[in-house]
């Protein structure tokens, strides 16, 4: 039996899978599943049809990328696989992308998420927004990666081709060990989509594991393919569940402090996004906010369940500050600290 399960997750996909099954299927080393999120275009016809050895697991509606996610993991949690994959549909595989993964996470017993090096598919030598080189986080909750700050992507020039611990893994290609992910529940599929990865990421350091990224396997990710850039309805997401991510994990000296000055950074885009005639994207943000409110007390049963803790590879520094006010474009012109 194969040890390592790929599982991706399909939502009204079909022209992905037909564009990037066959590198799935060509360069894989383990099982390939997808798990089908109520679709109601072709997509499970043109896997039954051309890709039978697919597994797939049939959902009856779309339940977002969190608990679409957690369900397909549930099904397999009794078959033996020691990590599971997370993969976008998106995703253009690469010779060997599987095999330095796991000889990695199996050398290193606290590493219990490692992600690839993650390159543009249309810019080849270039990072990709969603993960780059690994991702970490500043001080107040702003998520970046190597080879990513806000909108600047930068070349890949080899200047991130050492190994190293991260603060979170990219969802997009997200390599998990089966143990750990079952043991903290998976994915919080309250949040649908959006930051899920991260809230995974930090419970995982909470719990005392390690995130890790690879250089040696790497993959081309198109990006953004369910929801546009600018779609109202996902930065009502990210809002929330940034918010409900930092309510949960933070540890109980810097909550007060970064969710004050979080939510006023927050009032200050929405101003923006009003100012600047995005209406759809203001009110967003004042959902996201009634929502994050709403679920405060849940929240707080889950932060109580979490337990959390000072955790490595958070950016001491202001990343809003040091892009827009100091210049610093780069992973490299950062000047802040690390926590270790």
């Amino acid at each position: 039996m194969n040890r390592t399960a790929i599982v991706i997750l399909n939502w009204n996909g079909v022209g992905m899978l037909e564009r990037f099954m066959p590198s799935v299927i060509e360069h894989t080393a383990g099982d390939v599943i997808v798990a089908d999120n109520g679709s109601n275009d072709a997509s499970v016809a043109f896997l039954q049809e051309h890709y039978p050895q697919v597994r797939l697991i049939l959902f009856d509606k779309n339940y977002g990328f969190a608990d679409g996610y957690n369900r397909a993991l549930d099904t397999l949690k009794d078959e033996g696989y020691d990590y599971y994959v997370l993969l976008n549909s998106d995703v253009e595989c690469t010779p060997h992308w599987v095999e330095p993964v796991v000889a990695m996470m199996d050398a290193q017993p606290d590493l219990a998420v490692v992600q690839p090096k993650l390159l543009m598919f249309d810019q080849r030598d270039t990072f990709e927004y969603a993960g780059g080189a690994g991702g970490f986080i500043d001080s107040y909750g702003y998520p970046f990666c190597r080879g990513r700050l806000f909108g600047t992507l930068e070349q890949d020039c080899g200047q991130y081709d050492d190994p190293c611990d991260i603060f979170w893994a990219t969802g997009a290609a997200m390599f998990v060990r089966a143990s750990v992910w079952h043991r903290l529940g998976g994915l919080d599929g309250d949040f649908f989509a959006h930051m899920e990865e991260i809230d995974f990421c930090w419970r995982v350091h909470n719990a005392g594991f390690r995130v890790g990224y690879c250089p040696q396997s790497r993959l081309y990710h198109v990006g953004g393919g369910t929801l546009p850039k600018s779609n109202p309805f996902k930065t009502q997401l990210n809002f929330r569940n940034n918010l409900s991510m930092l309510y949960k994990n933070l540890p109980a000296d810097r909550l007060h402090r970064v969710l004050v000055f979080r939510m006023l950074l927050d009032g200050v885009a929405a101003l923006k996004f009003l100012f600047e005639g995005h209406k759809g994207e203001y009110q967003a943000v004042i959902k996201a906010h009634k929502e994050y409110r709403a679920w405060k007390p849940a929240l707080r049963v889950k932060r109580e369940s979490i337990k959390p803790k000072q955790v490595p590879c958070v950016y001491s520094g202001h990343l809003l500050l040091d892009y827009y006010l100091r210049g610093r474009k780069r992973f490299s012109d950062l000047k802040g600290k690390f926590s270790v």
